[in-house]
């Protein structure tokens, strides 16, 4: 944050991506990091109204804001949404990756299009993303690079989810190699891992899995967590008391499991 800006919100001059933002967590970090001064883009794939209804409420609490649709496993789809990011507010700063898919397969019934697909659709995205706003940050020698995982990556416990395990994962080794390589340039990495959530989502890929009440009597604060509560976590990593903090996965599950 500049001189001039002291005393402003934590973002102001600063721009941020959010992918898959039309609802639940990327919802959340985008009406955050607006609420914080950021201007921000707002993605999604399929649902427009979705975005369209997240853009308006930044507009109409003041703030600045595009959306985009693009889908973000598709390589050119990224650089083009980058470059609009970049053309619509003069920077890309911030770029939260927080898209994937939840396929529950049998680990043997997991046909090599399969594993294509769900990689595709939840690891490449980030490197795509990463790829093509590290040089703008570079620019500006500052950078924060924030990447969405999920729990089934550390704790494994999530049975038929290889390739989704797989992705999340390597979500984190993603994040510690550029948390390595760019750190001379100003530019962090991190993980987000949110635990038991209360999203919105397609429980056909959870019927393996005990009740919402079950759960919740594993978590030693007894209850899910709220979008709002992982968008916090990202907004701490891009501020600048997080900016001491690199290669790391900051874990937002109310206690669920602990390391």
């Amino acid at each position: 944050m500049t001189a001039e800006n002291q005393g402003a919100p934590e973002f102001v001059g600063r721009t941020a991506l959010v992918t898959g933002s039309g609802r639940n967590i990327g919802r959340a970090a985008a009406l955050a990091f607006a609420r914080l001064g950021a201007k921000v883009v707002v993605n999604g794939h399929r649902d427009k109204d979705a975005v369209d209804t997240v853009v308006e409420e930044i507009r109409k609490s003041g703030g600045q804001a595009i959306g985009v649709m693009a889908d973000v496993s598709s390589h050119d789809d990224v650089v083009s949404m980058v470059d609009r990011t970049v053309n619509a507010f003069g920077s890309i700063d911030i770029v939260v990756s927080n898209v994937g898919i939840r396929r529950m397969q049998p680990f043997l019934d997991i046909s090599v299009d399969d594993w294509n697909t769900v990689l595709g659709s939840n690891l490449s995205p980030a490197f795509y993303l990463a790829r093509n706003a590290i040089p703008h940050m570079q620019k500006r020698k500052w950078g924060r690079i924030i990447l969405i995982s999920g729990f089934d990556g550390f704790w494994g416990q999530i049975t038929q989810r290889a390739h989704n395990v797989t992705c999340k994962a390597g979500l984190h080794g993603l994040a510690k190699a550029i948390a390595r390589e760019f750190g001379p340039d100003g530019i962090t990495a991190n993980t987000v891992v949110p635990g038991a959530i209360d999203t919105v989502r397609d429980w056909s890929q959870y019927t393996h899995q005990p009740d919402k009440s079950e759960i919740e009597k594993q978590i030693p604060v007894r209850r899910f967590g709220d979008p709002a509560e992982v968008a916090a976590a990202c907004t701490y990593l891009a501020s600048s008391g997080g900016g001491f903090v690199s290669g790391q996965a900051i874990h937002v599950n109310g206690g669920h499991y602990m390391y």
